[in-house]
């Protein structure tokens, strides 16, 4: 049993709706009942009467919307399967950030998997991709054209380390998103052997505070916020990417501007971004990994959810697969 007309998932205008189940995944609208895969604000939405995702998520949603995520909360851990109408659906993990997970729906005989945003690269910030063999596998495709092929994440922290010991009278502001690019570049720097206290921008002290309650260990850091600009000289200090062209940037002087996002592959973004030394660095999944996962996966259909669609539909079916785009709306780049 396959395709939309066959299945009993369906692609409405607030998002992917499991009919069986009663509810939606990550709809980019407020519903009665929404499955959410992670935590950044274009899957996590506030509004929704009721929510289920995995307590990190969820812990997550309380931060950023203080008590306006939803009516009503569940937490469901990984591993664990609940019972939602029809439909037997369990978590697993999407290796995307602190708490991502994929959504796992059996419901007579079909399994259907969607994966929400992922990546297959070791990532000490949260639980590793699981691949889950299904009938249908729902993949997202940011990264989905040939020319993304992400660079190894220790040689990307290298420029960075390289940069600041050329550079030691100059502050280097590295651009990242609060959750998750944040903490992972952290400890990426910690592995390859920087130990000294990082600065951060007040944006993103919440969530740093965050990751440390479930135990993600990021070492020394302290505020940026209050310091003269001559006593940061030096020193790394990382904001959200918006604030290096703001007036906050203005008091570090001749700063070093770096960004870490897989967009940095183009030079037209890492210009727009101001990054005098881009780092690509991904919270996604490249070219490369998608088509692995594809493989992986075992599914006899694709459906392309967001992103590069079309190349990676061609791919599949190159593969001797069925595939289609769901030329969904409402997706951003918030965790990239």
């Amino acid at each position: 049993m396959t395709g939309a007309e066959k299945t009993w998932l369906e692609n409405r205008p607030e998002g992917l709706y499991c009919v069986p189940g009663g509810f939606h995944i990550d709809p980019h609208r407020p519903v009665d009942r929404a499955v959410l895969t992670h935590g950044h604000a274009d899957h996590t939405r506030p509004g929704n009467d009721a929510i289920l995702a995995t307590p990190e998520t969820l812990a997550i949603a309380e931060s950023r919307y203080e008590g306006r995520a939803a009516n009503r909360v569940q937490a469901l851990s990984y591993g664990e399967t609940i019972r939602l109408g029809e439909v037997d659906l369990r978590l697993v993990p999407a290796g995307h950030i602190l708490g991502s997970a994929q959504v796992v729906m059996e419901h007579r005989g079909q399994r259907i998997t969607v994966s929400g945003d992922y990546k297959r690269r070791a990532d000490p910030t949260c639980a590793p991709f699981e691949v889950v063999e299904s009938d249908i596998f729902i993949t997202e495709a940011t990264f989905g054209l040939p020319v993304f092929r992400h660079p190894p994440d220790a040689e990307e922290i290298g420029k960075l380390l390289d940069s600041m010991a050329a550079f030691p009278d100059r502050t280097h502001l590295l651009g990242v998103y609060a959750l998750g690019k944040c903490q992972r570049m952290i400890l990426l720097l910690r592995a390859a052997g920087h130990d000294e206290t990082i600065y951060l921008h007040g944006a993103l002290e919440k969530l740093c505070k965050l990751y440390r309650r479930f135990g993600v260990d990021l070492g020394p850091t302290a505020p940026a916020a209050g310091l003269p600009g001559s006593a940061l000289k030096g020193k790394l200090v990382m904001c959200p990417p918006s604030a290096i062209a703001d007036r906050w940037s203005r008091k570090f002087g001749d700063a070093v501007t770096a960004v870490a996002s897989g967009w940095m592959r183009v030079r037209a973004r890492a210009r727009q971004r101001g990054a005098e030394l881009p780092l690509i660095v991904s919270d996604h999944a490249d070219w490369d990994e998608l088509c692995q996962t594809i493989g992986d996966v075992n599914a006899g259909e694709i459906w392309v959810t967001h992103g590069r669609e079309d190349a990676l539909v061609h791919q599949a079916r190159a593969m001797g697969l069925e595939a289609k785009a769901l030329h969904m709306i409402g997706r951003e780049e918030e965790g990239e």
